[in-house]
């Protein structure tokens, strides 16, 4: 530089000047093991930008909050100090979905902002999240929020469909190119593959505040909302659509966190499967004490249609019925019973049905040690919830199964937190049916143990798109948010040339063995029988299985996992070990190696497809082999296929 003369290095001077400026504005977090980085700039607009393995996943993307009144919190930022910390802890769930222990480690950074706001962003190991905080006097309009992501038009997006906000979440994964979802509403979760990344979007502690969904643009996806409700019509007792709408989003709090946007990201898909940052992300348990809530099996009615055969009465919704249900369940250690739409008279719960004689029932259930849990219609139970759930405690009933919501506006939110407080204030159990995805609510309201927003088995009775391969695309997306109820347990099964959909007498495609292996995949607290008792008494090797296997969880591992090809995978429960693998379309083989097992040997209890399951969907086989830790098996899965074992410590008795 001192040979130059003055004029060229004044001009190198100006030159560097505003690239260091840029480059001020630019701060960086990195993940515990340095494979995530997260670019925040805060120059003319907060932006944030997400690099996996060097390779950049996430193109700079605004982030903000216009609120009325004020103007839009990211623009033009000016920054007033910055905080960087490192967390490693553990926490305990109440109810172990993934597992008993979860390990809560990130690093951190908090950018404080003149005007009264805040950037938390956290980086883990299995993704990005951020949010933001205000402290702002009195209450705040938020007329919109800036997030989503900027990706490559190239990129695939497994499109969950929606045609509109008021929706019941339940999806089939067409994947297109994000350029190909121009123009089109987007569920959450959603999964986007760039290169070889996976990452996975959506939202936890979600309180006080409309639920996010996405729109297609040119540049990706953009965060949109539904505003806040003026006016709605009722329908009937279920279907209530919003007809005016504000210009807003929410009123809310000026003080206060909103909610954590996930940035879910594995090279190999299988690393969804174990990914935590939801719960982790939710708001701290509310509920203080927890020692009644039970998770468990389920006897579930609406599938089947309440359909016996070899009963010696004529079944339907009724007392008899539900007697046998509630036998059924005591007999093969299942905790509840669902009784479904059809116990009350529509429009009001205290309307029992004449068929039903329901302190019979509760006395009959208590006597068998089994729960009974109630379905409710969302808009009849808002209507009478005082006295509807101060009958539901009287009789004794175990929970409750709140249907048809179908909103996220933000009233609709403060209803599922309102009923799950109410509920726990009687020790109810919740099962949200016709509801957005799990955002975080079963950490606050432990009492809250599944949702559904799951396109589940349910949709046999009328469509013929419940594919193997949707079954095998559900666990890597919507399961990442949370809890799903699926309803599995099929017992009539066909694969798709011999599939017909009947409302009455349902089927399931894929095999037997495909169903069973779903209780070991699918994470549900409150996990159905979605089939009849008559059914699964016809078939005592399936059910035998299926009422081993918990509904909780100690530790879980990824075997194998390919996004909508095939997933195989093993939870302890205890000493206990449990392997489920599924396959889509094509049957194939799939190694087990048994290492992850303690010292000593173990006897393994076997369901695979039989050697004609590829033309008879119900060919199961039993199977038993002495193992240990240097085991190395095969486990061969037809198409459509599935392969189910439960592993013991021990050597079988002589």
């Amino acid at each position: 530089m001192k040979h130059l003369s003055f004029a060229r290095r004044l001009g190198a001077l100006f030159l560097i000047a505003p690239l260091a400026s840029q480059a001020a504005n630019l701060l960086e977090l990195n993940s515990p093991d340095r494979q995530l980085r997260v670019t925040i700039d805060t120059g003319e607009q907060l932006t944030l930008a997400v690099s996996h393995r060097d390779a950049q996943l996430v193109l700079p993307s605004a982030i903000g909050l216009k609120l009325s009144g004020i103007g839009t919190l990211g623009d033009h930022p000016r920054l007033t100090k910055q905080q960087r910390t490192s967390i490693d802890t553990t926490v305990r769930p109440v109810v172990a979905q993934k597992s008993r222990q979860v390990r809560d480690h990130y690093n951190a950074l908090q950018l404080d902002f003149a005007g009264g706001y805040t950037l938390e962003v956290r980086a883990y190991d299995e993704g990005i999240a951020y949010r933001f905080r205000t402290e702002l006097p009195g209450q705040v309009t938020v007329e919109d929020e800036l997030a989503g992501v900027h990706v490559r038009p190239q990129d695939t997006l497994y499109w969950p469909q929606e045609k509109s906000m008021q929706s019941h979440n339940e999806h089939y994964y067409q994947p297109l190119a994000v350029s190909e979802a121009v123009g089109k509403l987007v569920g959450v979760p959603a999964l986007v593959r760039s290169g070889g990344s996976h990452l996975v979007l959506t939202e936890s502690g979600l309180r006080d505040y409309p639920g996010m969904y996405l729109h297609g643009e040119a540049d990706g996806l953009r965060a949109v909302f539904p505003k806040v409700a003026l006016a709605d019509t009722a329908r009937d007792d279920r279907n209530v659509p919003v007809t005016q709408e504000a210009p807003y989003i929410a009123r809310t709090a000026g003080t206060r966190a909103y909610p954590w946007r996930i940035m879910g990201i594995a090279a190999d898909a299988g690393g969804l499967l174990l990914n935590q940052m939801p719960y982790l992300l939710a708001d701290a348990q509310e509920l203080k004490q927890t020692d009644w809530i039970k998770p468990g099996k389920v006897a579930w009615d609406w599938y089947n249609g309440n359909h016996l055969y070899n009963v010696p009465f004529k079944s339907g919704v009724d007392t008899r019925t539900y007697r046998h249900y509630i036998d059924f369940a005591a007999e093969n250690g299942l905790e509840y019973i669902i009784m479904d739409e059809g116990w009350y008279e529509l429009g009001d719960l205290l309307a029992v049905k004449p068929a039903i004689d329901m302190p019979a029932l509760m006395a009959h259930a208590k006597e068998r040690g089994v729960g009974i849990i109630l379905w409710v219609s969302w808009k009849t139970l808002d209507t009478q919830m005082t006295a509807a759930l101060d009958q539901f405690a009287r009789w004794g009933a175990a929970g409750i199964k709140v249907d048809f919501m179908q909103r996220a506006d933000q009233w609709m939110v403060n209803y599922y937190e309102r009923v799950a407080r109410e509920a726990a204030s009687r020790k109810l159990l919740v099962d949200f049916h016709g509801s957005f995805k799990p955002s975080g609510l079963q950490r606050t309201w432990p009492n809250v143990l599944t949702f559904e927003g799951v396109k589940g088995l349910e949709n046999d009775k009328w469509t013929d798109k419940q594919t193997p391969e949707h079954d095998v695309t559900v666990p890597f997306i919507r399961m990442f948010a949370g809890p799903m109820d699926y309803t599995p347990g099929a017992m009539s099964n066909a694969h798709r040339k011999d599939f017909v959909a009947s409302f009455d007498r349902p089927m399931s495609q894929g095999t037997r063995a495909h169903q069973l292996a779903m209780y070991v995949i699918y994470e549900s607290p409150l996990q159905m029988l979605a089939d009849s008792p008559s059914q699964y008494r016809a078939y005592p090797s399936s059910l035998a299985f299926i009422r081993q296997v918990p509904v909780e969880w100690d530790e879980s591992r990824v075997l194998h996992a390919e996004l909508g090809r095939y997933v195989a995978m093993a939870r302890r429960h205890g000493d206990t070990w449990y392997v489920g693998a599924m396959t889509g379309a094509d049957g194939r083989e799939l190694a087990l190696d048994l290492s992850f097992l303690g010292e000593g040997s173990y006897q393994m209890s076997s369901m695979e497809d039989g050697p004609n399951a590829a033309i008879f969907a119900t060919d199961v086989q039993a199977g038993s082999a002495s193992v240990s830790r240097a085991s190395r098996l095969t486990m061969r899965l037809a198409p459509g296929g599935g392969w189910a074992a439960i592993i013991r410590p021990g050597t079988p008795a002589k």
